[in-house]
């Protein structure tokens, strides 16, 4: 029997700072906090997760010069296999995470991220791959994004599938809706929030923009926070699927881990409500600690 087809994730790592402040901000004082260094970036958390359940997965991306051990250390650590680039120049990428209840303000520095190459991924890693996942971190932070494009097209040409999450709304405003979508085209499945989709579509009912996008991508994953998620394929009636409830920490990265529980049952039974059911699931766990990674898996 031939082994069985692994999934490739390519895109951002980031180094975050996590603050949760125990109160409001104060201006020009202190205000206590409790502030955590985690390993983050969208697609290293989706392959953290997908790790975390079994999937075998390879990470693609870049790094500080420097950093690359440190960083390998940490997905191994989670069941992935790195494949990292050091920049000599550029640092890793940071955000600073600021959670106030279920919600986030993040500041952001690309650094070396700024400059990652899809030609990282390389053809003999496609051919042993079943689907690609990639980020609109990655995209909007491109100088030539048509090499984003061009990345799907050489994974659908070997019979790939492609799943992309937009990344943020406000990366689509500044790029353009039409631009963006032009930009995701071949893509197979997407992943977006509803602040995402909303832009995306121009529509503001979670099913009617599910349904929209699935005009477009064969399948959809609309996460809706706290309220579940929509999941849409190609001529079918969308189904809504309700989160599951728990007490919320941090929801930093829970959209990454939905998309690797979804993905992972996805790629395994074909069942959008079964996919869909693992992606609250495991979305649940991530908003229940702080940081945007699953717990690492017991040394030896």
């Amino acid at each position: 029997m031939p082994e069985p087809r692994g999934i490739l994730v390519f895109g951002d790592i980031i180094d975050d700072v996590v603050a949760v402040p125990s109160g409001p901000i104060r201006t020009d004082t202190d205000t206590v906090s409790a502030i955590r260094f985690r390993a983050g970036g969208s697609a290293a958390n989706t392959a953290s997760w997908l790790g975390s359940v079994g999937a075998s997965v390879r990470f693609i991306g870049i790094v500080g010069m420097d950093d690359a051990a440190r960083h390998s250390a940490e997905l191994v650590r989670h069941g992935v296999t790195p494949v990292l680039t050091e920049h000599p120049t550029l640092p890793t990428g940071a955000i600073v995470v600021i959670v106030d209840g279920e919600t986030r303000t993040m500041l952001t520095e690309r650094g070396a991220n700024a400059v990652i190459d899809p030609a990282l991924v390389t053809d003999e890693m496609l051919d042993s791959a079943s689907l690609l996942h990639l980020t609109g971190h990655t995209l909007f932070g491109m100088t030539d994004p048509s090499a984003f494009t061009a990345l799907i097209a050489r994974a659908r040409a070997v019979g790939i599938e492609v799943c992309v999450d937009p990344g943020s709304a406000g990366y689509i405003a500044d790029f353009g809706v039409e631009q963006a979508l032009s930009y995701f085209e071949g893509a197979t499945i997407l992943v977006p929030n509803l602040e995402e989709g909303r832009a995306l579509t121009g529509l503001v009912e979670p099913v009617a923009v599910a349904s929209k996008l699935a005009e477009r991508f064969a399948v959809v994953a609309l996460t809706l926070d706290t309220n579940g998620v929509v999941v849409a394929r190609t001529g079918e009636t969308p189904v809504v699927v309700s989160a599951v409830a728990t007490t919320v920490v941090d929801p930093t990265g829970a959209g990454d881990a939905f998309t690797a529980g979804f993905l992972a049952e996805l790629l395994n039974s074909s069942d959008l409500d079964v996919a869909a059911h693992a992606g609250v699931a495991l979305a649940s766990r991530a908003v229940s600690a702080v940081g945007a990674r699953p717990p690492h898996a017991p040394a030896g």
